[in-house]
């Protein structure tokens, strides 16, 4: 599995319309089959008089799947997953919605329609640099708190929770690269007053 991948911050939404028939692309980000699923019959709720729900999703675990729903084989889904593919975006769902407009627009016309309707939708969607960092969890007695802090930001640290009890105990993310230099310096910074420990890895936006 890659350490960083590209996907949508958020939902985001584009239409086109070609020779009177209306597209409407709609990308989310998903973690998995069942997200990506879910969202598509959302989706296709919202829009239950349209003819076609043409959809393409990519995962980070190189699943990948599409749909033509109805239109002739090969002309939605393989050219909305060809946009995912193209611009490597991954954990990902691109709908694209079909409101026939009463003109057929041949095999070229309907592979255009959707590839240029699904780059829309993406254009629109904000693109994410999901990197994967380490999780680390640091105790402090409370003097050594805003030491902590000011070290942990040296290393670009961002912390995700703290709890106040008999000492401080505070949560990091951070690049996965310099998780274990951050851990043994921190105990060399503090004089062994403070210490860290890896808990986990995970994504997060880079």
């Amino acid at each position: 599995m890659p350490d960083m991948y590209l996907t949508v911050k958020q939902a985001a939404r584009a239409e086109f319309t070609e020779k009177r028939s209306r597209f409407i692309g709609t990308v989310a980000p998903v973690q998995n089959a069942e997200e990506a699923l879910a969202f598509l019959g959302r989706v296709r709720k919202e829009n239950r008089d349209a003819r076609h729900n043409v959809y393409a999703f990519r995962l980070l675990d190189g699943t990948k799947r599409c749909s033509d729903d109805g239109e002739p084989q090969g002309m939605g889904g393989a050219p909305v997953l060809h946009v995912l593919e193209t611009a490597d975006v991954t954990n990902a769902i691109l709908v694209v919605t079909r409101y026939f407009g009463g003109v057929l627009l041949g095999a070229g016309g309907l592979v255009r329609a959707y590839s240029n309707t699904a780059h829309l939708a993406l254009s629109a969607a904000e693109i994410a640099v999901m990197e994967k960092q380490a999780l680390v969890r640091a105790r402090a007695a409370y003097p050594f708190h805003g030491k902590l802090m000011s070290f942990a930001e040296s290393f670009g640290a961002k912390a995700t929770d703290t709890e106040f009890a008999q000492d401080v105990t505070v949560r990091f993310v951070i690049p996965l690269q310099v998780c274990d230099a951050f851990c043994a310096q921190l105990y060399d910074f503090s004089a062994g007053k403070i210490k860290a420990e890896k808990i986990g890895e995970k994504f997060a936006e880079k």
